[in-house]
């Protein structure tokens, strides 16, 4: 697994503090949880949406919490 923002291997155990827009929900991740890859993000007024090569598309309305 890998650092959606960072895109730094996770190690068990370790605690990472997030950044003030990734806490407030204002930074789409930047690269792939699976692979670490570097992702193909755009930004709209609306939302956001991300797409690694290898796993696909993710948007905004996907991690909306509820």
């Amino acid at each position: 697994m890998f650092d959606p923002f960072t895109g730094e291997t996770l190690v068990e155990g370790a605690l990472r503090a997030p950044s003030a827009a990734v806490r407030l929900g204002l930074e789409p991740p930047r690269f792939c949880t699976q692979c670490g890859r570097r992702m193909i993000v755009q930004v709209a007024p609306d939302g956001w949406w991300a797409r690694c090569s290898r796993h696909g598309t993710i948007d905004s309305l996907m991690n909306e919490q509820r």
